[in-house]
């Protein structure tokens, strides 16, 4: 069983992290600062060392010189995320930032421990450590879960790409599994070492994104009382994962694009360039050729980006793998919860394979995570999945996503009437053709865009003029 120590000043996250890694079977051991850490156990004696960076006393990146034998993840707040990553370069392994969920935490641990399996199997035996290494956590099927043919495909089109230097473009919905794939991208290439620094840029404020990115220097602004190193910096060596891209701001759009280009950054304030050697990986929810022909997002950029684009595709199209991921979360959120022998009644599976899932991985997740907590004995119900509201999807009758054509009826939840699935149809694609390309609508639907245009044909809807394909 791995042995974990806990450096935490505040009592309420130092009890909460040992309560959930106890929860996942390691065993914990806590301190209030570094002194008392060093005071009661011999810091170099456990699997892995979680420490605040900000202590009483000593911070927690001294845990590092104690105990150099030892992986230490840093735990920090997001004000201060550019001090861990400075930590990683005093050779903290990984850092986590306040507040984090239970699921990224225990991933966390999860992957130095496997890392840290890995590397004492490589120095025992040299010559197995490749094939070995291989079928760790490398592989993106070993990251993500998939067995559909959607999956299959971007599994393949991972394996491909990621041991090459190519700036890859992820694209996909929300929910979806876009930062698993950067991961992947990650740990299978030859940077695999190195860091991978994952920044999401919606969750910066657009007056620090800059300085966040490409660091400044003493004096470039108030506040800046001294320089610091960016996070692209940070990544030198390493693979940089800029999730929600479509986010940044112009400014920022034009300081990137010199990067891809020229390999160099320009701190906020300074007159000087550096080199960097950064792997790019981009994602985004949002449609950026769009966003180039409204000048939201720099044409220049887009093509840089998007020189290889990996897509995830949603969950609704990723109907065999419904059942398979709800059971996976399940055993996770049972044994982390103390109720290993959780099981789905069939109705409740029946409702997983009929919901769909605008929210997609993370929707069913949370699905999942809050039929354990209610749950009395040992069956999920459809009423502990809670999915009746799912939204406008949810109310689409089954017999239109099959595509026949019987006069089904179904409740609309914006009328007060039942409309057959004709009046359904008819009523949708009104209500929604000047918002959406056919492409979405047909999605929407169920169907393909040609079951579209015909049934158009059928019910004389014509197609806007303007629509857009």
């Amino acid at each position: 069983m791995p042995r974990i120590l806990i450096v935490e000043d505040e009592e309420i996250i130092r009890s909460a992290l040992r309560k959930l890694l106890i929860h996942a079977g390691y065993e914990v051991a806590d301190a209030g600062s570094v002194e008392d850490a060093a005071e009661h156990y011999e810091p170099g004696d456990f699997d892995l060392i979680i420490s605040d960076l900000r202590l009483p006393g000593a911070p927690g990146t001294e845990l590092i010189r104690r105990a150099p034998d030892t992986p230490v993840l840093i735990m920090t707040s997001y004000a201060s995320l550019r001090s861990a990553v400075d930590s990683m370069k005093m050779g903290a392994v990984e850092y986590i930032a306040k507040p984090f969920d239970h699921d990224e935490m225990l991933e966390a641990v999860e992957n130095i421990l496997a890392r840290q399996t890995t590397k004492g199997t490589q120095s025992a035996n040299p010559d197995t450590a490749t094939a070995e290494a291989d079928t760790t956590d490398s592989d993106p099927a070993s990251l993500m879960y998939g067995n559909c043919d959607a999956m299959e495909k971007v599994f393949t089109l991972i394996r491909k790409v990621a041991p090459t230097e190519t700036t890859v473009l992820i694209q996909g919905e929300s929910g979806t599994g876009k930062e698993l794939a950067a991961r992947a991208l990650h740990l299978m290439s030859p940077r695999a070492s190195n860091p991978l620094i994952s920044v999401n840029c919606a969750a910066i404020p657009e007056s620090l994104i800059e300085s966040e990115l490409f660091g400044h220097e003493k004096g470039a602004f108030t506040g800046a009382v001294s320089a610091r190193t960016g996070l692209i910096e940070a990544a030198d060596g390493g693979s940089l994962f800029l999730d929600e891209i479509g986010e940044l701001p112009a400014e920022a759009q034009a300081r990137l694009l010199r990067v891809l280009q020229e390999g160099e950054i320009r701190k906020v304030g300074s007159t000087q360039s550096r080199k960097v050697d950064v792997r790019m990986i981009a994602a985004t929810h949002r449609n950026l050729k769009a966003m180039t022909r409204t000048g939201d997002f720099r044409e220049d950029l887009y093509y840089r980006l998007n020189v290889m684009q990996v897509r995830i595709p949603p969950l609704r199209e990723r109907k065999p793998d419904i059942l398979g991921l709800a059971h996976n979360f399940l055993r996770r959120q049972g044994a982390k919860m103390g109720k290993p022998a959780l099981n789905l009644t069939p109705e409740a599976m029946r409702v997983l394979e009929r919901h769909r899932w605008p929210g997609n991985v993370r929707e069913l997740e949370n699905a999942i995570e809050r039929a354990t907590i209610l749950c009395d004995n040992d069956l999920i119900t459809p009423a502990l999945l809670d999915l009746e509201d799912g939204g406008e999807d949810v109310n689409i009758p089954e017999t239109l996503v099959d595509g026949n054509h019987e006069q089904t009826t179904v409740q609309d939840s914006d009328t007060s009437s039942d409309l057959s699935l004709e009046d359904y149809f008819q009523h949708f694609v009104l209500e929604n053709q000047d918002r959406m390309s056919e492409t979405e609508l047909a999605q929407k639907l169920g169907i393909s865009r040609k079951s579209l245009w015909e049934r158009r044909q059928r019910l004389g809807i014509p197609r806007k003029k303007n629509s857009a394909n």
